[in-house]
């Protein structure tokens, strides 16, 4: 179960959160969103609570959608420590998105190799 967040959440979910947390930004009309939540679940359980996966609907939080600077969804922004260290865009499918994903892993996550 993806946590759904807000402009008003955002900050004391994700920016004030003590462990990583990877930012699914989409939106009801995006089939591609829709198409990669599963891959999005699989990926949290893989993570074993390392990560926290929340998603933010770009159409009802535009002041994020325009801090973030999105121009195109699905984006994937991961925050540590408050800041935006690592963002996955312009994807071309499932596998792409995989490997990205499993970039983060390995790049982010200090146990997963």
């Amino acid at each position: 179960m993806v946590l759904s967040v807000s402009e008003r959440t955002f900050t004391q979910e994700v920016l004030e959160s003590s462990t990583p947390v990877l930012v699914h930004f989409s939106a009801p009309w995006c089939g591609v969103c829709r198409l990669i939540n599963p891959l999005l679940t699989r990926f949290q359980a893989e993570w074993g609570g390392q990560v926290k996966l929340v998603g933010i609907n770009a159409d009802q939080n535009l002041k994020l959608a325009n801090t973030y600077r999105l121009k195109t969804l699905p984006t994937l922004i991961l925050f540590e420590g408050g800041k935006a260290v690592h963002r996955i865009d312009g994807f071309q499918g499932r596998d792409d998105l995989r490997l990205g994903l499993e970039k983060i892993m390995v790049s982010c996550l200090p146990n997963s190799a």
